[in-house]
């Protein structure tokens, strides 16, 4: 009888491991079930609107087809007949050009913005002032632009008359001017957006490095050199990355503000998916120069995160 009591007294203290492990494998399963539960309409949207569309843009851009005929294969047709048309590669100009004045002069103003907020009170009620562009419908804003640019009766110009003497430029019809001014715009636009990003970015550095700077007699500029832009540059990476994905796909302030125009001026690449598809009726080719897109920024991002290695440092 002692014998027996004396088993099973050593044996429970084994069982209780076992019950354990149950229960916690128990609960990671029920809580990778609900995991998937939660998860379960975000894959459904992603599967619908994302994942079958670009597959069926593969496959259309091997097409010929006019919208409302038989589609009919051509192989990499359309791809040829891409590279080798003139406009698509005056709008892979335009568009590189226009990367090119908005990125890095979008970038530095939020950063600087954002440093300035930084120190100010209030920065609830700047913050929201400078954001506001950003959540405003960008054909509202091309079409207020299309005044203040006008050359004949704009505000800009009138500024430029009165207050330095200067008889401004034809923004908007001349092709020296045109890029710049949708550039403006597109800066103007973004700024917030990228400024709030940068604000945040900046709350999340500790304050010790400036307390120890400060007493080493290091100045604001050095300051900023030194501590706030290497520790800015993780957020400095998403904001170029997401501000070049969105500078090649520029296209309803070219559309609204110059169709495109003049002399094709800001003649941008989905200017020239949306002509190919509904003005030209040519839908694989258009899907085809939709793809060299995708590819052309899936390509940029890719070097980016490759390069970003050398610049971009996190804060242990």
């Amino acid at each position: 009888m002692q014998n027996q009591t004396a088993s099973r007294t050593a044996s429970a203290p084994a069982l209780q491991p076992d019950n354990k492990r149950k229960t916690a494998m128990t609960s990671k399963t029920s809580d990778g079930i609900w995991g998937y539960v939660f998860i379960f309409p975000q894959l459904v949207g992603l599967l619908l609107f994302s994942l079958i569309p670009l597959i069926s843009a593969f496959v259309l851009s091997m097409m010929k087809w006019d919208g409302m005929g038989e589609k009919q294969f051509v192989g990499l047709d359309n791809f040829i007949n891409t590279f080798k048309d003139e406009d698509f590669r005056i709008a892979v100009v335009n568009t590189l050009y226009y990367t090119v004045l908005t990125v890095p002069t979008g970038i530095i103003l939020a950063m600087l913005i954002a440093v300035g907020l930084n120190r100010v009170k209030g920065k609830l009620i700047y913050r929201l002032i400078y954001f506001m562009p950003n959540i405003t419908m960008s054909v509202a804003v091309a079409v207020v632009f299309m005044w203040l640019f006008n050359a004949d009766f704009g505000l800009i110009n009138l500024y430029l008359k009165e207050w330095f003497g200067i008889d401004g430029p034809r923004w908007l019809t001349d092709t020296r001017f045109v890029m710049p001014s949708i550039a403006m715009l597109s800066v103007w636009m973004g700024l917030g957006g990228n400024m709030v990003l940068f604000l945040a970015g900046l709350q999340g550095i500790s304050a010790s490095y400036y307390e120890a700077a400060q007493i080493d007699g290091a100045s604001k500029w050095q300051q900023f050199i030194n501590i706030t832009v290497p520790l800015l540059s993780p957020t400095t990476f998403f904001v170029t990355i997401m501000t070049i994905i969105g500078s090649f796909q520029v296209f309803d302030q070219s559309f609204v503000m110059t169709s495109g125009g003049p002399a094709k001026a800001s003649y941008t690449i989905v200017f020239h998916i949306y002509d190919s598809a509904f003005v030209d009726f040519t839908f694989g080719k258009s899907t085809a120069t939709a793809v060299i897109l995708f590819i052309m920024i899936l390509a940029l991002t890719l070097f980016q995160m490759k390069i970003s290695k050398r610049w971009v440092h996190y804060e242990d």
